[in-house]
């Protein structure tokens, strides 16, 4: 009896399967939208579990309400760290930048 190939219904390894697979522009991409996402996650929760709009955030940071938005969007790749800080410290909170294994967050690859 021939065992049948076992195939996956997740949809993301499938995708990353076909897209992505090894080639190192589209992973490195990837990989920067992952950075992008996790930093607009962030800023949105901290900002709800302080309890803060938009708006009240921008006047600790000495911003305007768009820059918040902006910085809470997955899609924005202009992060800065003087602005990160700004936001850790109207926040309570401190940066941390850490340097990972390249192959650390390809759970699909």
């Amino acid at each position: 009896m021939t065992k049948k190939k076992k195939t996956t219904t997740n949809a993301v390894k499938i995708l990353h399967k076909r897209y992505i697979r090894e080639d190192k522009k589209r992973l490195a991409s990837l990989q920067t939208e992952r950075g992008n996402l996790n930093i607009a996650e962030q800023i949105y929760t901290l900002r709800k579990q302080a309890g803060l709009s938009q708006k009240q955030l921008a006047e600790l940071v000495g911003t305007q309400p768009s820059v918040i938005s902006r910085l809470e969007d997955a899609d924005y790749s202009g992060h800065s760290m003087a602005m990160l800080t700004r936001i850790g410290a109207a926040l309570k909170q401190r940066v941390q930048v850490r340097f990972v294994p390249e192959k650390a967050d390809y759970a699909y690859a």
